[in-house]
Order: structure tokens, then sequence, then C-alpha cells
């Protein structure tokens, strides 16, 4: 696979979209870098006649999007997600600009990735950034560093197909990372055992779970590495079981 090809396992996904022009704007936005792969998590309103006129040719893409219910179901099979957001979080996972962001994802998508995009008012809330593994931050005037959904999707397909142009992949993943549905199966097995051990109370979690999150986001485990860990957990619930 090219670079230029991976781009079409690269999704776009915008969380709870307000304002069905922002879709259309970034439909089109997608289509002139080479990017076809839209996914729209509860928007407010479509279709709608304003996001098929503000995507001037690229209502082919507005016709492929896929609508999900929940984050999860957009994140389905995916590998490696980033967070596109401004806001300072206080568990924070790995930041990078667009730029370097635009590489990351790039080195990885040979399997389906994808950009999570927030709502125009609110951006991304913080269990949304949660089920990423990396933060991308468009850097701006840091006096008015507000930027329009749209212009930040062209942005970072912009630095997409850049780095897609380039002669040579640097640094290509060549494992087997694991998807987000391994990973997530993960924290439900890990989460069961803290709350049956009393390790976790789940009445008073504080940020016990996104902090494991943080963690594994960092080592980007291999789909094997899940495997192994499933296994270390079933024989410690095993173990636990016959002691009691």
């Amino acid at each position: 696979m090219d670079n230029l090809q991976r781009l079409q396992q690269i999704r776009i996904i915008l969380s709870h979209t307000s304002h069905p022009g922002n879709i259309g704007a970034t439909a089109r936005a997608m289509k002139t870098m080479g990017l076809d792969c839209l996914y729209l998590i509860n928007p407010k309103s479509f279709p709608d006649a304003e996001a098929s006129a503000r995507a001037a040719s690229a209502n082919d893409l507005l016709e492929r999007a896929v609508v999900c219910q929940n984050l999860d179901d957009a994140l389905q099979h995916t590998i490696l997600t980033a967070a596109v957001t401004a806001r300072p979080r206080e568990l924070s996972l790995e930041v990078l600009d667009a730029r370097e962001g635009a590489k990351e994802l790039l080195r990885y998508a040979h399997r389906p990735v994808a950009f999570l995009f927030g709502r125009e008012s609110a951006g991304l809330t913080s269990e949304e950034v949660s089920k990423c593994q990396i933060i991308i931050h468009i850097p701006a005037n840091p006096a008015y560093p507000s930027l329009n959904l749209a212009n930040a999707v062209q942005i970072i397909t912009y630095e997409l197909r850049m780095a897609a142009r380039e002669d040579a992949m640097q640094g290509e993943v060549t494992t087997q990372p694991a998807s987000f549905n391994e990973i997530e199966s993960l924290y439900l097995h890990l989460e069961q055992l803290m709350i049956a051990s009393n390790f976790l109370d789940p009445r008073r979690p504080k940020l016990l779970m996104q902090r494991i999150r943080r963690l594994f986001a960092r080592a980007r485990l291999e789909a094997e590495e899940v495997q192994i860990l499933r296994g270390l957990l079933a024989s410690l619930e095993k173990y636990w079981k016959h002691t009691r």
C-alpha cells in the first residue's frame, strides 16, 4: 500500500455536530485532500440541504457518511485515534502538533485510524478523549485560538496529504497493533477484576480508569500483547475464585 492509498484508511469523525453546514464543508475539505471516510456521531441535522450546499462537489462523501449513535461504534476496528483539541486536560495523553500527528497516524494507516473532532461550542468531552491514544493540537494565535470546525479538518487533511506525498514512509509500523475493540475489552476485563477485588470502588472511581487508559495509550499495545494480558487476567481471576 503506497502512501496516498493510506489516506483511504483514515476516518474523520465529527462528534455531535450542531451546524449541518460544517458537515458539508468538512466533506469538501476531505475530498480536496483525497480522504473519503466520514463518520458522524449524533449530528443535530443530517441529511440536510445546507450540508449538501456546502459540500459542493463532495456530496458523494455525504452519501457514504456513516452515522453512529456513539463513539464506540465510530471507532470499531481502528488501531489508533487522535483527539483534535486545544483544551488542556488534567490527565493529558501524548500531545503532537498537526504536522507531527499527521505523520504519526499515517504510519499506522495500513489499517483504519481516526481523527476525532468535537462539538463546535464545547469541543470534545474528557470521556471522548479517554478513548483516544494521542492528542493533536493545531498551533494558533494564543490570543484567539478558536478555529472553525471545517477549517480545523482542512488543516489536518492538508498535513496528511503532505505527509503522504513524501517519497518514503519513515518508520512505517509493521507490527499488528491492537484494535479499539481489543483494547476496550481489556479495559472492561481489568475494571471488572479491580471492582471484584475491591481495588476499585465504582461509587468513587476518581481518575483510576483514566490513568489506566493513559498508561496503555502510551504503550501502543500490539494484538498479541493484549492477548497475553487478557490471559493473565483470566488466570488470576480463576486462581482468586478457587482460593476464596
